[in-house]
């Protein structure tokens, strides 16, 4: 992996806007073109394998937590669990999530998996895609995201009727960016959508059946919004007494999946995997970790301690939950940049890769997303030399 300085296409804000990208500079600079990530083939085929079979991993963990009753380590209310049950049982569909990676070249690492409300799609999918064609036409990249989604979505046909679905986020521009490509891939495998905001939905109490605006029945609900603000706000309850009758996208299994808790209970399972980071809920003896909230977003709330002393921390409204204590990994030092990379993988399968990379060691929502490329000439003349 090595880090190449490019420079920004001639009217490239005008570029990115004409492809509905709006954010790439709202609170400073947020898409970087001005420089790229480099991958020789081998490195993604390693970062391609890892997320195969971490998600196999993953599901095997869903079973292990059911198996074990661990319901309490992921702070899940009582009334909660049945839901997690059956959506799990009855195999409710996923469509995503975003595996991110510490890689030094060498090692490739789990820190977290992001996979209720994963964002960062439409820029790794498209937008870094459009850089691609335009700057290196000749070169490729791992990328694969859009075409999946449209086939997972062209998959979920046989499943779902009627093929009416909403997609719902709150109104911010990146939310919303990210749920309209979502809303436009499931258009595109063939399926009637409409974006209703987060706050739209409504709930008929009498018959106990969320509602559109028009007071229209809602069976099928795509959410960018957390399950665990869906537990808190009240919303949570509202899906208990629905009892399935609408079908919400991402399933309720997969807060067990996107909770940090995650991190602790795969480590007890897999000892010694080579992608994962020892992990633990107390500090055990680590001396080198990342304290890191059971719940949390923009790395809000984590701490990074080297010889038990707090190296770097972020403050936040997160931790009331409890908190899990992960082996610190350094990251990749580029001249003070430190990369993370964001793995999709889409249905059941890795579709591709975006990197996120910060002047701070914790990713937090002031990091850059960087595209990528493949060399894959360097390949070539290395399989000759062999």
């Amino acid at each position: 992996m090595k880090r190449i300085q490019s420079q920004f296409r001639k009217n490239w804000e005008h570029k990115l806007e004409n492809l509905g990208f709006g954010y790439h500079s709202l609170e400073g600079l947020y898409w970087d073109e001005s420089h790229y990530y480099e991958f020789s083939l081998p490195e993604i085929n390693k970062i391609e394998n890892a997320t195969a079979e971490l998600w196999q991993m993953c599901l095997q963990a869903v079973d292990y937590i059911i198996e074990k009753n661990l319901w309490k380590q992921f702070n899940i209310p009582e009334s909660f669990k049945n839901q997690i049950l059956t959506s799990w049982e009855e195999d409710h569909p996923s469509i995503y999530g975003r595996f991110d990676f510490g890689f030094d070249g060498e090692n490739l690492k789990l820190l977290e998996f992001n996979a209720d409300t994963p964002t960062s799609l439409y820029e790794a999918s498209v937008i870094q895609w459009y850089w691609l064609q335009e700057m290196f036409p000749y070169k490729d990249q791992f990328n694969s995201i859009h075409e999946k989604l449209v086939d997972y979505w062209k998959y979920l046909k046989k499943y779902m009727n009627p093929r009416y679905i909403y997609f719902a986020s709150l109104t911010n521009i990146e939310d919303v960016t990210n749920v309209e490509y979502m809303r436009d891939c499931a258009t595109q495998a063939g399926f009637d959508t409409e974006f209703i905001p987060i706050q739209d939905i409504g709930w008929a109490d009498d018959i106990e059946e969320f509602i559109a605006t028009d007071k229209k029945i809602m069976e099928y609900i795509f959410k960018l919004y957390p399950y665990e603000w869906i537990l808190e706000d009240g919303f949570g309850e509202k899906l208990v007494r629905n009892n399935f009758r609408s079908q919400w996208i991402e399933p309720a299994w997969k807060i067990l999946l996107s909770s940090k808790a995650i991190l602790p209970i795969l480590w007890e399972m897999f000892p010694n995997h080579p992608y994962l980071l020892e992990c633990y809920f107390e500090p055990k003896h680590l001396k080198d970790f990342v304290k890191k909230p059971i719940y949390s977003r923009e790395g809000a709330n984590v701490s990074l301690f080297k010889n038990n002393v707090a190296i770097e921390e972020n403050e936040g409204d997160y931790g009331k939950e409890g908190f899990i204590y992960q082996q610190l990994f350094d990251l990749p030092n580029f001249e003070g940049n430190y990369p993370v990379i964001g793995s999709w993988v889409i249905g059941q399968e890795s579709a591709g890769i975006g990197i996120r990379e910060s002047v701070n060691l914790i990713t937090n929502n002031q990091s850059r997303f960087v595209p990528h490329l493949i060399d894959e000439n360097k390949i070539h003349i290395k399989e000759k030399e062999l």
